[in-house]
């Protein structure tokens, strides 16, 4: 099946180094298509213009648009991983060159954040009884990378 929905992130000049960065970090992933600028354009002919890849399956394009936009923290990739493994895996390769911020977000060394959350983390936070809750959500607002253990710890009281 097509995706009907594919997000488009806008770089200034690194959406090939970008796309190569992040399909190397995730498995089921590649470039699937680099597109240069033609004669006439806005930026010069033949630098690329933008890079459909996939990440896990999901696609996404990257176009060099120019300094004109930059990322902010209004938009973020959710990654949910199994265990503190993966967890460690990607916030430390998506964190390197970036900076950590709390509650399991990063920004990139290209400046677009991302969550890095365990995936039973949605199911504690959902939880019927407001006291489980309640523990997860202060644990994980004193935490920058999420530590799966303290978070289970603070769900079970």
């Amino acid at each position: 099946m097509q995706q009907k929905i594919k997000p488009f992130l806008w770089f200034d000049t690194e959406a090939e180094e970008a796309a190569a960065h992040y399909t190397a970090i995730f498995p089921d992933s590649r470039v699937v298509e680099v597109v240069p600028y033609p004669e006439g354009s806005p930026r010069p002919a033949g630098m690329v213009m933008t890079v459909e890849f996939e990440l896990a399956g999901q696609r996404y394009v990257a176009l060099n648009g120019g300094p004109e936009f930059r990322f902010s923290e209004a938009v973020s990739l959710a990654v949910e991983c199994e265990d503190q493994e993966e967890i460690d895996h990607y916030w430390s390769r998506l964190s390197e060159g970036g900076e950590e911020g709390p509650c399991g977000w990063l920004k990139d060394k290209y400046g677009l954040s991302w969550q890095v959350n365990p995936r039973e983390l949605d199911t504690m936070l959902k939880d019927p009884d407001p006291g489980k809750s309640r523990r997860v959500t202060e644990a994980m607002m004193a935490m920058k990378k999420l530590d799966l253990q303290a978070l289970r710890d603070a769900y079970q009281g």
